[in-house]
């Protein structure tokens, strides 16, 4: 998580600092921080809390220099505090942070037997303290080469040093980290979208780079000092001014763009005159992908659980699912006919990553899903398909969530028929189901009045569940999720004929319990679970799908329906109301609904 970006120029930096951590507040609001050079000293200034804690500070107005660093920070060591906030300091050295030094502890050991002393709880301060030593002995290159040899973990870095006033060195292992290019100015930052506002010009550090920037140049080095040539990659040109307009927070916004986001793809993805999916230039032959693997993270991994039906459905392909965590730790027996997918929102998930070069450095075919086209994710994969939903500030992912099952759904469709899976006229029928989901969605948000005023009874309690089967299952899950995030209160998805062999018991009078049950195959048996819970005293809200035929039970506390569409594309529909069911229960609760405690958009760290 955390958020870094740096300036150097010929003009003072500290307001164009605080714009950019504005734009990074996604990725870590427990403290922030800034410091630059000036007159020969270095100035910082750190506030616990959000940015706009550190733009009250009236000492922000004098804080002078052309050459400085900002951060946000989502912690990891030490409590969210001023001491703690970022950017750490030495009489010579500033620095800010992305990422876990994991052997910090040895590191200050030997740090203070040299004489340091330290003042923050965090792993982030060794790093002042070995270049601060280093620099005694050596010049500027071979300090920071001797500071990375000895760091063990994952880090975006971004230094300043008093002696060296006109240049910020940044260093990339794990964590992602670009530069930009400006006129008499360059940028450091962790991701593209606080440096287009800057310039859409950008070149991304490797695993293992470092690099030296001055307002008018920039040079690249790998792990032993090297000199590096990178490619310059132009961004969008125009920024994209994405505010809250009409709504209360962004999460709001973007559950209601969700219409957009699916014509969006439906436009990006789906040939209307040839009635066919747009997925072209596949990098490998049919015979040559035999099983495929879905890998995520949160949401993403919902996403994933939700597409291995659709897979094992329409076609004859091996499917498993992995928690990227969990799969770089396992014994892997990597199968070359097998086909790895990452899907993540924001393309930098550190997890996510590292599954992904696991696999690369295994030469295994891998392709991704994605948000951000330029992410490290992206960069690395052989093959990427974009959700195309525009900028999500929310932390809990809602828009994106509805790319991801978008882009898995067709990429089942389109190898089901070219594997000759399915027919024709099924393909083109189901391609013709697709185009309606965004109007569809567009009509099931209109599913207003029942969801707010069932999140009163959700705000009141102290748990809930949410059941379901077939793909309804790991929309359950999601719902669960997203109502842990916003609303601070217990919630778990269950596979609804789970509930008999142990979940039954937590059942008590009272208790809200969402059941997922569309008409589908699986139908008739969600029903009897549902009896099952109501008989225990569990108030359930039903949300089902329209019908002429009545759900046979007079004990159901709520029902809503979302609109009609073909089994497969039900998913889509349902989960409209579950996001809707968090944030108005976040709401009555009075959280922080576009920032969650404890939480950050883009997880950056193990």
């Amino acid at each position: 998580m955390c958020g870094i970006i740096g300036i150097t120029s010929n003009k003072p930096v500290s307001s164009a600092i605080i714009s950019s951590l504005r734009k990074l507040e996604y990725r870590g609001y427990d403290s922030a921080g800034i410091a630059t050079l000036s007159n020969g000293a270095i100035n910082e200034i750190k506030s616990e809390g959000r940015v706009d804690n550190l733009e009250k500070n009236p000492l922000i107005k004098n804080m002078l220099g052309s050459v400085g660093i900002g951060h946000v920070r989502w912690a990891t060591h030490g409590m969210p505090n001023t001491i703690n906030a970022h950017p750490h300091s030495s009489e010579t050295v500033s620095v800010v942070h992305n990422g876990i030094i994991e052997n910090s502890t040895t590191l200050k050991k030997y740090l203070i037997n040299k004489g340091h002393k330290f003042k923050s709880q965090t792993d982030t301060e060794v790093i002042v303290h070995l270049i601060t030593e280093y620099l005694k002995e050596n010049d500027l290159k071979n300090s920071i080469l001797k500071m990375l040899k000895q760091l063990h973990g994952s880090f975006a870095l971004g230094i300043i040093i008093k002696d060296q006033p006109d240049l910020i060195v940044g260093a990339r292992r794990g964590s992602p980290l670009a530069v930009g290019y400006g006129l008499n100015e360059n940028y450091l930052g962790s991701d593209s979208y606080a440096l287009k506002s800057m310039t859409n010009k950008i070149s991304y550090l490797s695993d293992g780079e470092f690099c030296i920037i001055k307002k008018n140049q920039v040079d690249f080095f790998d792990e032993i000092g090297n000199k590096v040539n990178k490619k310059v990659l132009e961004l969008s040109s125009t920024e994209e001014n994405y505010d809250k307009g009409e709504f209360k927070h962004f999460m709001a916004k973007e559950i209601e763009e969700q219409p957009i986001t699916l014509k969006n793809c439906v436009k990006e993805y789906i040939d209307n005159i040839n009635n066919d999916i747009n997925i072209h230039n596949f990098p490998w032959k049919l015979y040559e992908i035999n099983s495929v693997t879905l890998i995520g993270c949160g949401s993403a991994y919902n996403s994933c659980l939700t597409a291995k039906y659709w897979f094992e459905e329409l076609t004859t392909l091996d499917v498993s699912v992995d928690v990227a965590s969990e799969f770089r730790y396992r014994i892997n027996r990597f199968k070359k006919d097998t086909l790895y997918i990452f899907v993540s929102q924001s393309g930098e998930t550190a997890d996510t990553y590292a599954a992904l070069d696991l696999c690369n450095k295994n030469k295994m075919k891998t392709a991704c899903i994605v948000n951000v086209i330029e992410s490290s994710i992206a960069r690395d994969s052989n093959f990427i398909l974009p959700i195309h939903c525009g900028p999500e500030i929310g932390v809990a992912s809602t828009k994106a969530f509805l790319g991801q099952l978008f882009v898995l759904y067709i990429m089942a469709l389109k190898l089901a028929f070219l594997k000759k899976n399915i027919t024709k006229d099924n393909y083109i029928l189901k391609i013709k189901d697709l185009k309606q989901l965004p109007k569809l969605i567009k009509e099931t948000l209109l599913n207003e009045n029942k969801v707010r005023s069932a999140a009163n009874t959700f705000a009141k309690a102290k748990g809930s569940m949410f059941l379901g089967r077939g793909t309804s299952y790991p929309i359950a899950l999601e719902g669960a999720l997203k109502l842990k995030e916003l609303s601070y209160t217990h919630a778990e998805g269950y596979p609804a004929g789970e509930m008999k062999h142990g979940p039954l018991a937590l059942i008590e009078n009272g208790m809200p319990v969402v059941v997922l049950a569309p008409r589908d195959k699986y139908y008739s048996k969600i029903i009897s679970n549902m009896q099952e819970v109501i008989a225990r005293g569990a108030k359930v809200l039903l949300i089902t799908n329209k019908s002429k035929d009545e759900v046979v039970s007079e004990n159901i506390w709520e029902t809503i329906e979302v609109e009609n569409i073909n089994d497969d594309l039900i998913p889509f529909l349902l989960t409209i109301p579950i996001q809707k069911l968090a944030y108005y229960t976040a709401l009555k609760k009075g959280h922080d609904i576009d920032k969650p405690r404890n939480l950050a958009k883009s997880v950056t760290v193990e």
